[in-house]
């Protein structure tokens, strides 16, 4: 058996030579992805900057700690604060009648007191005076008193989440490329396997002849992937921090584990394309194998309709059941990276029964159009292994891209529709502005609020602090359901339809910003949820720490502009400041992520094309010669056979347009369900980018065995 393996992977080794370079790149890949992970999970240990000099810091309370109901007992729920709390008078006190303290001018509160001092004195006897009064830090935990204290582990997760979704997608689509390429090799073998069973192998040999060339392929590529991966690391790494994607300390570590993981899901996936293509070459008779040499027949087993139509089934039954429970879902990254790939699945495993019908219905003129529009027809297994791949990468590049197109878009249609405001001025610690003659002037800032959900949990709501409420409710335009927005006060909140309490007149519990509370405010307004940035609201009362960033003004003419221009702020019309905070693909870093994926599925769909119509096309030398004895001229067969090809890819094409325009209607009904605005967006151009790639290679694949064997 391994004598049979190994000269049957030296006869055959430009058959196998794409999935080997599919499969080593996934597994590089991967090795990388994981590599990238694995330095994702801490952050590396940084020196306090603030209190450097201090052996003892105390810091006033950053952290609201309330107890929640879970089953049958009461535990504590730590959530952080935006405005840490700042030192107890009687503590400054205490600590400077007999220590050196050193006060921290940069984070003082609104009381005038620092959020945080630094002790030269022991410990242990900073922590029997303070008690639980304030907080006491030493060591490396002194870093939590500098500026931003959790920038490094926010940029870990937003890292992780990318490494993440990358490495998925990779395990995704090598799976189905490599599956896709055994597949369709095994039935370009059909002759072979009929010869082997007619010399009088069994089924079982032949599936374990298959099985084993696999399995000796999977070592291979996973062993070259793995190498792949060692030299890739470093590279990610240094285009992560170089794109702004990753902090600039972020460096791959010494894990052994991703390589590890990479290796072996390399080999389970060659063994995971090569089963059914086995059971399906064993399961034939030798004359029916024989038969079926030149003739596509029963090109979709049971087994891949069922699977094909569960997975569709399911894609579909989660877009339903995600508009019907959490609508807001639809708009999340994860949402509409994840879920389209059930769906791509599901119409790329069905791809062979719309292949015939579709191609038929095509009116294509002259005799070269004729067989072009028949061939496909008739080799259904040809045209669906070239189709499938450009599905997947069409449909990723709609999905991906068009739905964060559509969100960002719809963001900023929903924020210009929210303000009536002639000019909008952006920008942190905004001075005051005092309205002109004939002028409205609004000024907000950031803050947060806490509140029970229930009796389980506390949640954490990022709201707007108003500093005159009646020119924000002569400004804004907030899609208000009930209530009105005159009646804010500094003793009622304005909530959206997520608060567990959002009737007018009710009363919701709140913790301001800096931990204090609870405070019991009246609902005044409740605002339509939209996109998610409907709300809350407070006043500046219930907003302690906060500090204007954005100024919102109309009316007053030239005076107001000037008035703004003094606020240290970008002055910016209602339109262009819409444009410049909703910048279509969202920021930078989101677009190159995309890019990153979906640079991955091309890679793979390149390799795909051009493996099956290199494999296909060269052993169409017999057809082919017949078309040159018929009469046709060589220009004539590479139309053919190019045709065949550009058909193949229309056709993926469609149907990934198919999947996408299913994905955004779905987003566009979600959105109108918030009732937030449907800006919906199709990237024409980086669909039309992926599939002229397509297009190219598997034109150029197809062309060239054909030119060599019409020579």
């Amino acid at each position: 058996m391994l004598t049979v393996v190994l000269s049957g992977l030296r006869a055959r080794w430009a058959s196998f030579l794409g999935g080997f370079v599919a499969l080593a790149l996934g597994v590089g890949l991967l090795a990388t992805m994981g590599l990238g992970l694995s330095a994702t999970f801490h952050a590396p240990e940084r020196s306090p900057q603030r209190f450097a000099s201090s052996p003892v810091v105390v810091q006033g309370q950053d952290r609201l700690t309330l107890d929640v109901r879970r089953g049958p007992s009461t535990v504590s729920v730590e959530r952080r604060l935006d405005h840490p709390q700042p030192v107890d008078k009687d503590v400054l006190r205490e600590l400077r009648a007999r220590w050196t303290v050193t006060p921290s001018d940069a984070d003082r509160p609104d009381s005038g007191r620092p959020g945080a001092v630094g002790v030269d004195a022991p410990a242990a006897e900073v922590r029997a005076l303070v008690g639980d009064r304030a907080q006491v830090l030493t060591g490396a935990d002194r870093v939590r008193a500098d500026p931003d204290p959790e920038r490094d582990a926010a940029a870990l997760v937003a890292l992780n989440a990318l490494l993440g979704t990358s490495g998925g997608v990779t395990a995704f689509v090598s799976v189905f490329v490599v599956a896709s390429t055994f597949a369709f090799a095994v039935a370009l073998r059909r002759r072979e396997f009929g010869l082997l069973r007619t010399a009088g192998a069994t089924p079982g040999q032949i599936r374990r002849l298959l099985l084993a060339e696999a399995a000796a392929l999977g070592v291979l590529a996973s062993a070259a992937g793995c190498a792949l991966g060692a030299l890739g690391a470093p590279l990610l790494a240094r285009a992560l921090v170089d794109g702004g994607l990753a902090p600039g300390w972020f460096a791959v570590g010494g894990a052994t584990w991703p390589f590890h993981a990479a290796f072996w899901t390399g080999v389970t996936v060659a063994l995971a394309g090569a089963v059914a293509a086995s059971r399906r070459a064993g399961k034939v008779g030798p004359t029916a194998a024989l038969r079926e040499a030149d003739v596509d027949a029963d090109t979709l087993p049971l087994g891949r309709a069922l699977l094909g139509t569960g997975l569709l089934l399911a894609g579909l039954g989660l877009l339903v059941w995600t508009y019907a429970t959490e609508p807001s879902a639809l708009l999340k990254r994860k949402t509409y990276t994840t879920l389209p790939m059930l769906l791509i699945t599901g119409v790329a495993l069905l791809s062979p029964l719309l292949v015939r019908p579709v191609a038929r219905l095509l009116r294509l003129r002259g005799a070269v159009g004729t067989l072009v529009r028949e061939n496909s027809a008739a080799s259904v297994r040809r045209t669906a292994a070239v189709a499938a791949p450009v599905l997947v990468t069409v449909a990723l590049a709609g999905t991906l891209f068009g739905s964060a197109t559509s969100v960002t878009r719809t963001k900023g249609v929903e924020a210009r529709e929210q303000t009536a405001a002639e000019y909008v001025v952006a920008g942190d610690g905004l001075k005051p502005v005092t309205a002109p003659p004939g002028a409205v002037v609004s000024a907000t800032g950031t803050t947060s609020v806490f509140v029970r959900d229930g009796a389980e949990t506390v949640v954490k709501y990022q709201a707007r602090a108003v500093a005159d409420p009646a020119a924000f409710a002569d400004v804004a335009r907030l899609p208000v359901v009930a209530g009105d927005l005159r009646d804010l006060d500094d003793r009622s909140i304005v909530v959206n339809e997520e608060f567990e309490r959002h009737r007018v007149g009710e009363t919701v519990e709140v913790w301001r910003a800096d931990g204090t509370g609870p405070v019991r405010l009246r609902v005044a307004a409740v605002l339509a949820l939209g996109t998610g940035d409907n709300g809350p609201y407070v006043t500046r009362a219930n907003a302690p720490g906060s500090a204007p960033d954005r100024i919102d003004a109309r009316g007053g003419g030239t005076a107001t502009v000037r008035a703004l221009e003094a606020s240290g702020g970008t002055v910016r019309s209602a339109d262009a400041w819409a444009a410049a905070g909703h910048r279509e693909g969202g920021n930078p870093q989101n677009r190159l992520g995309m890019i990153l994926v979906l640079g991955i599925a091309l890679v793979y769909t390149v390799i795909g094309l051009a493996n099956t119509l290199l494999m296909a096309t060269s052993v169409r030398g017999g057809e082919l010669s017949s078309l040159r004895l018929a009469g046709a001229t060589r220009a004539q067969i590479l139309r053919v056979v190019t045709g065949e090809a550009t058909l193949a890819v229309a056709i993926g094409t469609l149907l990934g347009l198919a999947v996408t325009a299913l994905v955004l209607g779905t987003l566009g009904a979600g959105l109108a369900a918030l009732s937030a605005p449907v800006a919906l967006a199709l990237p024409w151009g980086t669909v039309g980018a992926a599939a002229g790639a397509c297009a190219t290679v598997a034109v150029a694949a197809s062309a060239l065995p054909a030119w060599r064997l019409t020579r």
